[in-house]
C-alpha cells in the first residue's frame, strides 16, 4: 500500500466547521460595534446642537430680548432629519438679580434619551 497524502473528508469538515464558528463571531462582533459607533455619532450630533445654540445665546449682547429671538422649536436640519431642538428660556429675578435660565433640549431618532443643557444668563 502507499501512503495517501492529503486531508480527510472528516478533517476538511471540522475545519470548516471552526471557521464557521470564527466568522460568526466576527460578524456579531462587527454588527454591535458598527451599531455603538451609529449611536455615539447621533448623540454627538445633539450633544452639537445643543452646545451652538446655547453658545449663540450666551455670546448675545440683546439681553432684554433673548426670548423673542431664541425660545423656538426647530426642527430643520439639513443634515439631521428628525431632530428637534427646543429653547426654553425662563427670566428669573430674585433680590434684585435679574437673569434668564436657558435650556436646550434635543431629540431625534437613534438617540437613546433627549439630550437636554441648562445654563444661566445674567443681565450685563
Amino acid at each position: 500500500m502507499r501512503a495517501r497524502n492529503g486531508f480527510t473528508l472528516i478533517e476538511v469538515m471540522i475545519a470548516l466547521t471552526i471557521l464557521m464558528i470564527v466568522l460568526v463571531g466576527m460578524a456579531s462582533v462587527t454588527t454591535r460595534s458598527v451599531h455603538v459607533t451609529t449611536v455615539s455619532d447621533r448623540e454627538e450630533a445633539a450633544i452639537q446642537l445643543v452646545t451652538d445654540r446655547l453658545e449663540f445665546v450666551r455670546s448675545d449682547p440683546r439681553y432684554n430680548s433673548l426670548d423673542s429671538l431664541y425660545g423656538t422649536t426647530e426642527t430643520n436640519f439639513a443634515t439631521l432629519p428628525g431632530f428637534t431642538r427646543v429653547t426654553k428660556l425662563t427670566r428669573v429675578t430674585t433680590g434684585g438679580n435679574d437673569y434668564t435660565r436657558v435650556t436646550v433640549k434635543v431629540t431625534g431618532p437613534g438617540l437613546s434619551q433627549p439630550v437636554a443643557r441648562t445654563i444661566t444668563v445674567g443681565q450685563p
